[in-house]
């Protein structure tokens, strides 16, 4: 298969974070139909990360995930583009990688190895998992695979996923007096949160604060006795001074929960690439040991998760060749 054919092979397959077992096993196999040596190493009962590679001593790996945000978009393509879930996010990213992998083999390059894992959209489980594998200690540099519209990110943000909770007392909406809602008191805190200022830095630019979730209370006629919201920060800092701000805009007025952590990382930068920082985190704090990190990959992120993802069909090509001499410039350094 060519780079579009792999794209649209791979998308024909549902694989939203929690659901990547059929992928890992097409991708085993199709591997291993290649010549690569395949492990899948088990994550979950349904979840496996696959590891592939050509000898015993891979230096240089390509990496991305196997996992989509949800729904399933079936893939469509047209002369310029390929539409629909993970075009760009990133089953096309995973063709360009294999594609440039099988380039470099045939042209005798065998230091190399592919590491596609599993809930990078939602905890990046697979990625925790793939840094205890002893394989990583072989490897000096893993090239990383999102969306970067082919430039080589050179840094990208940390996140910060938590719940603020609030509790209060149920009673007769007629009364309300006899209650306490949890619903406003969380409004307030999320009001001072948003009142607030977080810290900016000169290379990774500004923090930014979603909040993406808000749930709580019984009926319309019951004051509110519970209510949470899911915040989802993007971290120019550490998490330390921003738990810290969280924790004086909340006030002893509700509880912080926190789910998940992934500072900002600096990454390995080369001449010859085009270079930018990206506000979006990845697998990479999570694989602090597979060597050096790099980041690049076709697509934009701005139409990543949306219902009209596509990845341009001459940034794929574009990848594969970025990839390649990617490779080939690291294979001097080792």
């Amino acid at each position: 298969m060519d780079v579009f054919e792999l794209t649209i092979e791979l998308m024909k397959i549902p694989s939203v974070s929690g659901q990547e077992e059929r992928i890992g096993y097409f991708l085993r196999d199709y591997l291993k139909s290649l010549g690569w040596q395949v492990e899948l190493q088990s994550v979950s009962e349904t979840q496996n990360n696959v590891i592939a590679y050509l000898d015993e001593s891979p230096k240089i790996f390509l990496s991305t995930h196997m996992d989509t945000v949800p729904p399933f978009i079936p893939p469509q393509e047209d002369d310029e583009k390929i539409y629909g879930r993970g075009a760009c996010d990133a089953k096309g990213i995973i063709a360009s990688q294999i594609i440039a992998a099988e380039t470099l083999r045939k042209e005798g390059i065998r230091e190399i190895g592919l590491l596609f894992t599993v809930d990078e959209e939602q905890s990046s489980t697979g990625a925790k998992a793939a840094n205890l594998h002893p394989i990583a200690q072989k490897c000096e540099y893993l090239i990383n695979g999102e969306p970067t519209d082919n430039y080589l990110a050179i840094g990208s943000k940390g996140s910060l996923r938590l719940f603020i909770k609030t509790k209060g007392k149920a009673a007769h909406s007629a009364y309300p007096e006899e209650g306490e809602s949890a619903i406003e008191k969380l409004l307030d805190i999320l009001q001072t949160i948003r009142d607030t200022e977080f810290p900016s830095d000169e290379f990774f630019g500004e923090t930014t604060v979603n909040i993406g979730t808000i749930s709580g209370g019984l009926k319309t006629n019951i004051i509110a006795p519970f209510a949470e919201a899911g915040l989802h920060i993007r971290l120019v800092t550490d998490e330390k001074p921003i738990l810290e701000i969280l924790e004086k805009a909340v006030c002893g007025r509700g509880e912080i929960e926190v789910m998940t952590v992934a500072r900002p990382v600096k990454m390995l930068a080369l001449d010859g690439f085009s270079q930018k920082v990206v506000r979006f985190t990845t697998d990479i704090p999570h694989l602090t040991n597979w060597g050096k990190p790099l980041l690049l990959g076709p697509g934009s992120i701005l139409v990543a998760h949306t219902d009209g993802e596509y990845v341009m069909k001459k940034d794929l090509l574009e990848a594969v060749e970025l990839y390649i001499r990617m490779v080939k410039k690291l294979s001097n350094l080792c």
